[in-house]
């Protein structure tokens, strides 16, 4: 019996209904670890070349890591991956809370599921064995009507993930949503999931995997409530959730504001972690075994506005895109944006960004109230952004219909020079941080396989002159240690998005919390996390052994996009990012240059070791060890 793991996949093929379990070896595990690094493994092989996205030749990978269940923070986490239909190429999208640990004691440490069922169907697990049953019952209903007819049915106890009402109503970036408020978002692997007629994968079991050595684990779980005081950034965390970041986001100009035209939100306070603790905040909710409790639970009943507890609450990125984005600065608001996001399992940030994209649309006339369907569409309007995300999310009328495919395919619709205030990379909507303020943020943005991504490397400030110590004692494990001057991008910081890239690419194969375990700022630095891993599995692992884990999965994820077409043609950032910020703060008159944003392109793909155009080559996947691969490179 392995260490920390199973042993055991399970494929699912839909068309036929039936289920086998594959058994890989040690070598197998230990060389992709999990995640969406084991999920390209079976995507790559099984998918063929140019699949529709929302056809049944696409594949769904759903992986655990080799970590995932273990009793200590941060490694309750999920992955899934298949092709995109938002980019065409990679979908990447992790998440968090209980459904990830309950998936690997109920048997299993990963799906994948091909095909599509005649009819709606809902996998069971439960204790081992598993099945396919009907789901015709569970559809159009909210996420937490699905969850409240499961618990009835199979059992109190089990998690569920589930595509929601969204992905039924053919919203391009719909999630998968577990706990009705844990997502798996950005990429639109609701929808893939709706397309293959599969409900919800419904987990319940028992069974934790054993330990090499839970002694020492233990006593590293120990050691986390003892430094988490001690760790500047962590108490914020804990306290007030991710909207923490609000006022710092602010201070350095990188808080988008009114479709980031602007760095800076005039009402940040009133939309700031502090505030919600203060006035809506009803309690803290975590992940399995994790002790930080990041997760916002909220309660607002107050007219117009309405979020219920169990749907959770509003994190920084939400925050970002229903308020600053959006000019708004109504908590109450946005938290019930959050709960319509959550109960239909749409993406928050697609979904709000989108609406900003169609305020700035609106304010310089490239769409009427006619369009519209009778919305007075401008920033700062809670109720207007309310309206229009109903439609959005139900798909209602042409206005409806174009918000829920996106704002890029909104802009191809809308035309009149809408693209002009588009802020995708490869059809994902930015994140609520600022390559003006962040540059090597930036250059990540242009190159990450799956658009533009906060959560896939490290950010500027850990790596700028001023660094606290404990961020660069941490960094210089990855053999960084020569701070930046702040809003540049010299190699250094070239080197600095690369490296942490790749540390970030292996904690989403290994299936760890990146504000748990990570390079800088995080509760455990690389040396903690080696220690980790090596307690669960046994396994003498390096931090090189590791960064070789996140290595692959990059070079499998440029591999396939590569196959499908997306090379340096898609490494492109937007228009309006080279266009200098208005407002006020550090950052106003800002923008990035083409001649800075192409060279430093050039300089990443040189330390990846691939081609100008951004593909991996035989002689690189070769040192990488998955050399099989390279049958799937364009020829």
């Amino acid at each position: 019996m392995p260490n920390g793991y199973n042993g055991k996949i399970l494929h699912v093929d839909l068309t036929k209904g039936a289920l086998t379990v594959e058994e890989p070896d040690e070598a197998f595990y230990r060389k992709y670890m999990g995640g969406s690094a084991m999920g390209m493994y079976y995507i790559l092989r099984d998918m063929p070349k140019g699949a529709d996205p929302l056809g049944p030749d696409n594949v769904l990978t759903l992986m655990t890591g080799v970590t995932t269940g273990a009793a200590i923070s941060g490694q309750s986490r999920l992955n899934a991956n298949a092709k995109s239909p938002i980019s065409g190429g990679i979908g990447d999208s992790q998440s968090g809370g209980f459904f990830p640990a309950e998936l690997k004691f109920a048997g299993f440490d990963g799906i994948v599921v091909k095909g599509k069922s005649p009819k709606p169907v809902y996998l069971a697990i439960i204790e081992g064995k598993a099945e396919l049953r009907d789901a015709a019952h569970l559809m159009g209903k909210k996420s937490g009507e699905v969850d409240d007819i499961i618990h009835k049915e199979v059992d109190p106890k089990a998690e569920i993930l589930q595509h929601g009402l969204g992905a039924e109503n053919g919203v391009l970036f719909s999630s998968l949503v577990s706990m009705s408020n844990r997502h798996n978002g950005r990429t639109g692997m609701g929808l893939v999931m709706a397309s293959k007629n599969l409900k919800a994968v419904v987990a319940r079991g028992t069974k934790k995997p054993k330990l090499a050595d839970s002694k020492a684990l233990a006593a590293l779980n120990k050691t986390g409530p003892k430094i988490l005081p001690d760790n500047p950034d962590m108490p914020g965390l804990a306290n007030d959730g991710t909207a923490t970041v609000v006022m710092f986001q602010n201070t350095i100009g990188s808080l988008p504001t009114r479709n980031y035209g602007e760095g800076q939100f005039e009402h940040c306070e009133d939309i700031s972690g502090e505030k919600m603790s203060a006035t809506i905040l009803k309690d803290r909710d975590t992940c399995y075994a994790c002790v930080v409790r990041c997760k916002r639970v909220v309660e607002v009943k107050d007219g117009a506005y309405l979020a219920e507890p169990r749907y959770g609450g509003p994190e920084y990125e939400t925050i970002g895109t229903f308020g600053s984005y959006c000019g708004i600065d109504n908590l109450a608001a946005i938290a019930t944006a959050n709960q319509i996001c959550n109960e239909y399992a749409v993406d928050t940030i697609a979904a709000g960004a989108t609406i900003a994209f169609a305020m700035e649309c609106y304010e310089n006339g490239v769409i009427t109230k006619e369009q519209t369907g009778g919305i007075e569409l401008k920033f700062g309007d809670a109720d207007a952004m309310l309206k229009a995300l109903k439609a959005m999310v139900n798909a209602e009328g042409e206005f409806g219909k174009a918000l829920a495919q996106g704002s890029e395919r909104a802009a191809k619709i809308w035309g009149n020079g809408a693209e002009e205030f588009l802020i995708t990379v490869k059809g994902a909507e930015a994140p609520a941080h600022m390559p003006q303020a962040k540059r090597s943020l930036g250059l990540i943005y242009a190159v990450n396989p799956f658009g533009a991504d906060h959560q896939s490397s490290e950010h500027d400030p850990y790596y700028e002159e001023g660094v606290a110590d404990l961020n660069l004692n941490r960094l210089k494990m990855l053999g960084l240690g020569t701070p930046q001057p702040n809003l540049s991008l010299t190699p250094e910081k070239v080197r600095f998005a690369y490296l942490t890239e790749v540390f970030y690419s292996m904690l989403d194969s290994v299936e760890l919390c990146q504000f748990v375990f990570g390079p800088a700022w995080t509760l455990y630095g690389p040396a903690e996390t080696v220690e980790m891993i090596r307690a669960v599995t046994g396994w003498d692992v390096t931090v090189e052994e590791l960064m070789a884990v996140g290595e692959r999965r990059l070079n499998l994820f440029r591999t396939f996009n590569a196959r499908e077409g997306l090379a340096r043609n898609a490494d492109k950032l937007p228009k309006k990012f080279f266009k200098a910020l208005k407002g006020t703060g550090p950052t106003a008159g800002i923008a990035l240059t083409h001649e800075e944003v192409d060279s430093a392109i050039d300089e990443y793909y040189r330390l990846a070791g691939w081609t100008n155009d951004g593909v991996p080559t035989r002689e690189t996947l070769k040192k990488h060890d998955i050399e099989w691969a390279a049958e799937y490179l364009p020829a």
